[in-house]
């Protein structure tokens, strides 16, 4: 784990959105080696644009291409943030599929692989809560602040 591509929280959302619009992984290497971003604007919003998505990257040495072949952790992630990487990574929405709470996200249900893929992003001040008895297909999981975890 510890040769896994680290990358800011920003940097993993706008990942995952160029992937929510469409984007294979192979056009984000394309874009990434290229460095042409001009294809990702379709995928801009108000808060999240693609200017600086390389630049950025290049500057924090976050690398890019590592990321989008072989997965990520992000460095740290903060409440509203890990919000929004949910939103954006699995297409679930706070209040429909999960609850926030004070320092946690509760009532998350995710298949195996979404929640492989959670474990392996996740950044480290956030630990995964697995129901008791949690088994099947699906599972239902609470994300908490590691430094308030002990007193969930």
């Amino acid at each position: 784990m510890g040769n896994k591509a680290r990358l800011s929280q920003n940097t993993a959302i706008l990942l995952e959105r160029a992937r929510r619009y469409g984007f294979s992984d192979e056009q984000l290497l394309g874009i990434i080696r290229s460095g042409d971003v001009s294809e990702l604007t379709k995928a801009n919003e108000e808060w999240f644009t693609y200017d600086d998505f390389l630049t950025y990257a290049a500057d924090h040495g976050e690398p890019l291409e590592q990321a989008v072949a072989e997965g990520y952790r992000i460095t740290f992630n903060t409440m509203n943030g890990l919000k929004i990487w949910l939103e954006t990574r699995f297409g679930i929405e706070e209040g429909a599929d999960f609850t926030r709470g004070e320092g946690k996200y509760t009532g998350l249900t995710l298949s195996e692989a979404d929640l492989e893929a959670l474990r392996s992003a996740l950044a480290a001040n956030w630990v995964i809560l697995e129901e008791e008895g949690a088994s099947g297909p699906k599972r239902t999981v609470t994300l908490a602040v590691r430094a308030l975890s002990d007193q969930q």
